[in-house]
């Protein structure tokens, strides 16, 4: 196997595992409308069903983007949106004591590697096996230049 194919299938298993987060927890949301609802009632939230809405939204459609590869790079930024907020906001590790603070200190630190990931797709792009490189090589033989290097989105 040659070093861009492995580096291809490596990118992808790393999307497919950042991307499952969102996914799972967007379809969840979906699936128990009311847990989350009132989980954001709870803390205090303004417009809960609107943000809550919002909330699922951001994850299916950015972790479809990052785990499909197309505009993976929005797609990440998005998700980076989205856990800014959901960090600070659920994850407020220094308003707990004990073994709560402990659990809600290493959730808030998973969201932060998360964001690492993310950046990772943002900066660098979804290469390799994706519907951005699929894209972009399509556009690359239609005006010609098939021996340039693909930049992908």
């Amino acid at each position: 196997m040659s070093r861009d194919t492995c580096q291809s299938l490596a990118a992808l298993a790393g999307r497919v595992l950042l991307s499952a987060i969102f996914l799972f927890s967007g379809f969840g949301k979906i699936a128990d409308w009311s847990k989350f609802h009132h989980m954001m009632d709870e803390k205090g939230m303004p417009a809960v069903s609107i943000l809550l809405a919002g909330a699922l939204t951001f994850e299916i459609v950015g972790g479809l983007s990052v785990l499909l590869g197309l505009y993976g790079r929005a797609g990440a930024v998005l998700l980076i949106l989205f856990l800014i907020p959901t960090t600070l906001i659920f994850h407020n590790f220094w308003a707990y004591t004990g073994a709560q603070q402990e659990t809600q200190m290493i959730n808030f630190l998973k969201n932060v590697a998360i964001m690492g990931g993310l950046f990772v797709v943002a900066a660098l792009g979804t290469d390799g096996f994706s519907i951005d490189r699929l894209r972009f090589r399509a556009r690359a033989e239609r005006v010609g230049r098939r021996d340039q290097p693909v930049m992908v989105g």
